[in-house]
């Protein structure tokens, strides 16, 4: 049990940058907080006792913004960042360093008995308002985007975004779990793919046209065209805000 503190406070220090000396962290860390309650209110409730195990799971919820049932069950060096509006099942399991951000629900999807909430496996990363609902898995090293649901298995080493969640990567490169700038957009890839085909269209249409000039044109055709390097499509797809000045 010490060897699990230990590294629930470590890993604080290896992955938040904003942690500068332990006082800080012990005081101020509303996550490590929230899991060494936890821990004690599990340890309780393997142990059967009525009452208190709640009771501790609810104030910790009162004081930190984190709701862990204390039938869950964390991994060591599981790091919970921010954490305000957690919500973790009573049959959650977490696996050991996974990260886990602010917003996110481990829960059920309806009034099953039994297991009935999402089990995650070791390095695992969910994104900031991320819910994974139901008896499912996460394999090991899985990151999930931000704001996806998730509703079914998750292999290893893969990522998944959208709602419902997608596989948008497969393979078992080692990613910096704080890197999120490299999580794929998968919406305007399709949509690249959709603009490339009109413009594809467009073109053999204006072709076929200027081959059979007895073809009539409607004034409907030659207007509101969509192409690639307009600046809104350009925008969107590429993920870039659009300017005060334009």
């Amino acid at each position: 049990m010490l060897k699990t503190l230990k590294t629930d406070f470590q890993i604080i220090f290896d992955r938040d940058p904003a942690a500068r000396n332990w006082l800080e962290v012990l005081v101020c860390y509303p996550g490590l907080q929230a899991i060494l309650l936890h821990r004690f209110a599990h340890w309780l409730f393997v142990l059967g006792l009525p009452f208190f195990p709640r009771l501790i799971s609810h104030v910790s919820r009162f004081f930190t913004g984190i709701e862990i049932h204390p039938g869950a069950t964390l991994g060591k060096g599981v790091f919970i960042d921010h954490g305000m509006g957690i919500v973790i099942g009573e049959t959650a399991i977490v696996g050991d360093f996974s990260l886990i951000y602010q917003g996110v629900t481990l829960g059920g999807t309806g009034k099953e008995t039994g297991k009935r909430h999402p089990t995650v496996g070791e390095n695992v990363v969910i994104g900031a308002g991320a819910k994974v609902l139901g008896n499912i898995l996460l394999g090991s090293n899985v990151r999930v985007g931000a704001g996806s649901v998730v509703l079914r298995d998750v292999p290893s080493d893969c990522t998944i975004v959208g709602v419902p969640g997608r596989i948008v990567y497969r393979g078992g490169a080692k990613v910096d779990p704080l890197d999120h700038a490299r999580l794929p957009d998968s919406e305007a890839q399709a949509i690249r793919y959709l603009v490339d085909r009109i413009e594809s269209l467009e073109q053999e249409v204006e072709r076929l046209r200027q081959s059979s000039p007895n073809v009539p044109t409607h004034e409907s055709d030659t207007t509101d065209c969509c192409h690639l390097r307009d600046k809104a499509i350009e925008q969107f797809l590429d993920g870039t805000t659009v300017s005060k000045n334009g």
